[in-house]
């Protein structure tokens, strides 16, 4: 199978065109074609010699995802499952918003985090998704937005889908690098958030990136026995090691960091754990933001419930009397299987089942 072009960088396709001969604007003319014009095919773009074509065409394609499922949630949440050229599937995202169109995008096929609550983890990982693979997720939602007529763009990304961004380090940067790229989709750094459960050797890496990408942490618990019963990622990088690896993060790059915190009725929702997050935030509280996020069940993690209304709000308020910063996401697609790798996995099920 030919690699996607939208898994090179405008760099890395300079590069390639003149390795092979051409002449190094060939690279801003298909650059402006993928994704200002956003053709599916390489004979589309019109300006370029049929020598140049065939040789796109010998070496790559464009687009590697077919859509096979789309759920839309009255609150006009979209949720795309996409079949890859190997016949695994993946899940995206369309989130609407006042301030734009914001996409989930998933960066590996399955998950070996192994959190005990969460769909993504239910099938152990394939494999990682090349950055054209990821890139694609983004260019089909970008081309559902275009067959609607209406002008629209994605603006925000959050790479909190399947898998772990940070075990896909080298793919991650280029997803970013291409759709961050001013002559391209130009979606500002500012609007992209990139979610980690905690490895501190790439949280060190990504900081030292000198990019003005947000960080998310998968924190969901204040201390080390309760994250470990959930998390089994916290048996190599314990809450210790891991709010070094922040510290020296916040001490790099000086920018805010979102933990996410979900709330699971009876496990980590009491005002004890509330207190004891605000402890560990206390000395890094100038930058920091806990985003509390109201559980979505899955049916194969049954012991698990939301919380309810009334914890939530204790929990809130717990953190907001320390002087954590705070709030209650607001919830999107709950009509639909809101869960990170719910629909996959049932796709999955109902597809062995025929």
């Amino acid at each position: 199978m030919k690699n996607s072009i939208y898994g090179m960088t405008i760099e890395q396709l300079t590069e390639w065109f003149l390795e092979n001969g051409q002449k190094k604007y060939r690279a801003a003319q298909v650059w402006d074609w993928l994704y200002k014009k956003r053709v599916t095919n390489f004979a589309e773009m019109t300006n370029m010699n049929q020598q140049c074509i065939q040789l796109l065409e010998d070496n790559f394609v464009i687009q590697t995802l077919e859509q096979t499922v789309k759920q839309e949630s009255e609150d006009g949440t979209i949720k795309f499952l996409f079949k890859m050229h190997d016949g695994n599937l993946i899940e995206t995202v369309l989130m609407k918003f006042p301030y734009g169109n914001s996409v989930c995008v998933t960066t590996q096929v399955g998950c070996n985090i192994g959190c005990s609550f969460c769909a993504s983890g239910l099938l152990k990982k394939n494999r990682d998704l090349t950055a054209g693979e990821i890139v694609g997720q983004i260019m089909k939602v970008q081309q559902h937005l275009d067959e609607k007529g209406e002008d629209e763009r994605v603006s925000h990304i959050v790479v909190m889908g399947i898998g772990e961004p940070f075990d896909n380090y080298s793919n991650l940067m280029n997803f970013l690098r291409v759709v961050n790229d001013q002559k391209g989709l130009c979606i500002g750094a500012r609007h992209i958030t990139v979610s980690t459960s905690g490895n501190t050797h790439k949280i060190r890496e990504f900081a030292d990136e000198n990019i003005q990408v947000n960080l998310a942490v998968s924190l969901h618990a204040p201390n080390n026995e309760l994250r470990t019963s959930i998390m089994k990622i916290n048996r190599a990088y314990p809450i210790e090691k891991l709010m070094d690896a922040i510290d020296y993060y916040l001490e790099t790059t000086n920018r805010r960091i979102t933990f996410e915190y979900i709330l699971l009725n009876g496990v980590n929702d009491h005002v004890a754990e509330a207190e004891q997050l605000g402890k560990l935030l206390q000395d890094k509280r100038h930058l920091s933001f806990v985003n509390l996020i109201p559980y979505n069940p899955v049916d194969e993690h049954g012991q698990y419930k939301r919380s309810e209304p009334e914890a939530i709000k204790a929990f809130y308020e717990t953190l907001r009397k320390k002087g954590i910063h705070c709030v209650v996401r607001l919830e999107h697609g709950t009509d639909i299987d809101a869960a990170c790798g719910q629909l996959r996995s049932k796709q999955i099920k109902k597809d062995n089942v025929i």
